[in-house]
């Protein structure tokens, strides 16, 4: 008996090539009916025998598409219809947009082989992309996910194109980024006066021959500029630290190949894995037995790791292909500023940096840097250090309900912001530190982006409690506009509910322990947080305990000199060899006289790597910190002590320091006593945790960072308790904007 069926798929499915999929599934099945877009996924009519729609459906479901992901499906039987034959129609908007967005998906394998193929008509064209594969959120204007809805729609489409767009057998049958040489995105290469070189086939060419003589390129990709030069070359990489205005902080890497990256470095299988997935992340990797010829002085300055990643556009992959040699790719800005995307700008702000520019006429909407990523040494335990291209803007990972649409607005040093407008969650990609004129209009646009997309005013705004945050004051303003409730969460209780909405622990029935170590939040008694401890109970949140408070001193200049926080917790000639006599006398004053206080381990970090002459200055944010792990290959949990005997009296960062202190002086290794100071950490968190019987620990914020103190906490636990650290978000602030939506969704009081 012929019947037919309604069915509806949410989720990330469009602008993945779903409807060509059905399409063929169902011709499969011999189905016929009708797949559309509609502001709330895909619907799928389907008439035919009942048994070949519940094949199809089983199928559709189980076996999606490369880059789909399904979040749910509805099937319902309807009053019988007779089609003629399945076909794709157009999408008709029938209401507000609820359904995931799609983020960029990195070139799948299959464009890569047109775009080196000679035969193909794609050969060599750097915006080959099908409906696997391509710039997706870069390029949105709104949705549904169709064409007309992107700035890909000012190139239409030649015949050629629009054969294989309407072809059912064709990959790029309803791709809506489908383009080629004939009709799409133009690629050219002009001095820093705008002057063009080249524009043909052999642009590629002459960019590997401009990088080999050590110029530096700024190259238009589909999410941003990326700035190039020889990683080889130590001169042009000193050179573009001097311009971009950045001293010290390392530099991503673009080896051409993985055959290439595999020849240099031992790279992990679950790196592997995460360099060549549709995200496509840089990968924080190991430098031990190195075999390359990288300026690793000038690239990762002091460090023993290396951020790397592998071509993820076409663009980028014809430039690999004309390279037997790795390039620094480093985000298109000047230190501090968000990455450019825009032609005209480009010019203006890196014409001192870059010698030439690869420029191309794609509009960009939506810009993103690289994300990163890095996996725990012995664990392999995953730490996202930037969520941006690739993951943005979705959150997929559980259902969150609620009836009123929430705006969380998140922090200001590395920023992003949460909406729930519908049934989906969005979070945006990372935009930087809000203290940036640039990055704090950037920040604003893409909030109201979200707003006009989803043609959804909020009706709940959440801010960080600090009463000077830039996105806290953006958030009353916003408050204001659409007439909101507004409602200010607590930094690091944003951290915690971060990591438990990731886990859904919210319906635990036991006490659950959350460590929030960063280096600086506003606390609810007006002191700066920063190492603190939570219990989440039946839905009540409260602080328990934390690191005894030091004194904050000098602002914000304590965050970028250790040696202040060095200062700050002990007295001795050694702290006081770090500063001129004057500027001392000074800074004691401040001392004796401070009223502000940090409980910090955020601090607590910088003061032991200045204790050990590790670094007295931080020219990036958390550079103390990560030189310090830095120190350490390895440890051995036999011969590590811990610098805290018990916690009845306190929990006391200057007896940590203290005891770092009597071991450098009694001339134990620099190496041993990182591994003490890390293993002092995870022994206080086991030990907090055991004084009130909590079974099961939640870490975030910045310090769990250090993949070393992950791995330290995995080992020491020894599956006792359960651990549970950021995965689909970074530990630092980036996270907080999730949490506060969190917070107030779950916390009935604090």
């Amino acid at each position: 008996m012929l019947k037919t069926y309604k069915l509806t798929v949410s989720g990330q499915v469009q602008g993945v090539g779903f409807r060509p999929y059905v399409f063929t599934l169902a011709k499969t099945f011999s189905l016929k009916g009708t797949v559309s877009n509609n502001e709330e996924g895909v619907i799928i009519f389907l008439y035919g025998i009942e048994e070949n729609i519940e094949a199809f459906c089983q199928k559709l479901i189980h076996e999606p598409p490369p880059v789909a992901k399904i979040k749910s499906h509805h099937l319902l039987e309807t009053e019988t219809q007779s089609f003629d034959d399945f076909r794709i129609v157009p999408s008709e908007k029938g209401g507000q947009l609820n359904l995931p967005l799609t983020p960029d998906f990195a070139i799948c394998e299959d464009c890569k082989s047109e775009i080196e193929d000679s035969k193909n008509r794609r050969n060599q064209y750097p915006f080959t992309t099908c409906v696997n594969c391509g710039p997706r959120w870069s390029i949105t204007e709104t949705f549904p996910f169709e064409r007309a809805h992107t700035s890909i729609d000012e190139f239409p489409m030649c015949e050629t194109c629009l054969d294989e767009y309407t072809n059912p057998s064709d990959r790029r049958f309803h791709s809506q980024t489908n383009t080629c040489s004939t009709c799409g995105i133009q690629l050219y290469l002009c001095n820093s006066n705008g002057e063009t070189l080249e524009t043909g086939a052999n642009i590629f060419v002459e960019l590997s021959g401009l990088l080999k003589q050590g110029q530096i390129i700024a190259l238009k990709n589909t999410s941003g500029y990326l700035l190039c030069c020889n990683a080889e070359d130590a001169e042009v990489v000193k050179r573009l630290r001097r311009l971009k205005q950045r001293p010290k902080k390392p530099f991503a890497i673009l080896y051409p190949s993985l055959k290439k990256l595999q020849s240099e470095l031992e790279v992990s299988d679950v790196s592997v894995s995460s360099l060549i997935s549709t995200e496509s992340p840089i990968n924080i990797v190991s430098l031990e037995n190195y075999k390359g010829k990288i300026a690793l002085r000038e690239v990762a300055p002091g460090l023993k790791q290396l951020g790397v990643m592998l071509p993820y556009t076409a663009i980028l992959q014809l430039l690999a292909n004309q390279l037997d040699f790795p390039i620094v790719a480093t985000s298109g800005n000047i230190h501090g500023s968000p990455i450019i995307s825009n032609e005209k700008e480009a010019l203006s702000k890196l014409k001192h940096i870059a010698d030439c520019f690869l420029q191309h006429n794609l509009r960009i909407n939506h810009p993103q840097d690289d994300s990163v990523l890095k996996f725990s040494f012995k664990h392999q335990k995953p730490c996202l250090f930037r969520r941006s291209r690739g993951y943005a803007p979705n959150y997929l990972q559980s259902a969150i309900k609620s009836e009123e649409k929430i705006l969380a607005m998140g922090a200001d040093l590395k920023s992003s912001v949460a909406f729930l407008p519908n049934e989906h969650l969005y979070i945006s990609q990372y935009m930087g530190n809000l203290e940036s004129l640039d990055v704090y209009e950037r920040f604003t646009s893409e909030t109201n982006a979200f707003i006009n997309i989803f043609e959804q005013a909020p009706e709940v705004i959440i801010i960080d409690k600090h009463p000077k945050y830039f996105s806290s004051q953006f958030g009353r303003e916003l408050s204001k506009k659409y007439n909101t409730s507004l409602l200010e969460v607590q930094h690091h209780k944003a951290h915690f509910m971060a990591v438990m909405g990731e886990y859904q622990l919210f319906n635990v029935n036991e006490k659950i322990l959350g460590v929030i170590w960063d280096g600086t939040g506003y606390g609810d008694d007006g002191q700066i947080w920063g190492g603190e401890f939570f219990e989440y109970n039946n839905r009540c949140l409260s602080r328990i305990n934390h690191f005894e408070y030091f004194n904050w001193i000098a602002g914000d200049k304590m965050s970028k000199e250790p040696r202040l926080s060095l200062l700050s917790m002990i007295d001795d000639k050694k702290v006081e060899s770090k500063f001129a006599k004057e500027e001392f006398a000074i800074y004691q004053t401040l001392k004796k006289n401070n009223k502000l206080k940090t409980s910090s381990v955020g601090r607590l970090f910088d003061a032991v790597a200045s204790l050990l002459d590790i670094t007295d200055y931080n020219t990036y944010e958390g550079e103390a910190a990560i030189l310090l792990e830095n120190g350490i290959t390895g440890y051995d949990l036999v011969n590590c002590k811990s610098y805290v005997d018990t916690i009845d009296s306190g929990i006391s960062g200057t007896d940590v320091l203290k005891g770092v202190f009597e071991d450098l002086n009694n001339g134990l290794g620099k190496e041993q006593i990182i591994s003490n100071f890390l293993f002092t950490l995870a022994d206080i968190i086991l030990k907090v945790a055991d004084k009130s019987g909590y079974k099961h620990i939640c870490c975030s914020g910045g310090v769990f960072q250090n993949t070393t103190l992950l791995d330290m906490l995995i080992d020491l636990n020894n599956n006792t308790r359960r651990l549970y650290f950021n995965s689909n978000f970074t530990p630092n602030d980036e996270n907080i904007a999730f949490g506060q939506l969190m917070y107030y969704l779950n916390c009935r009081k604090s």
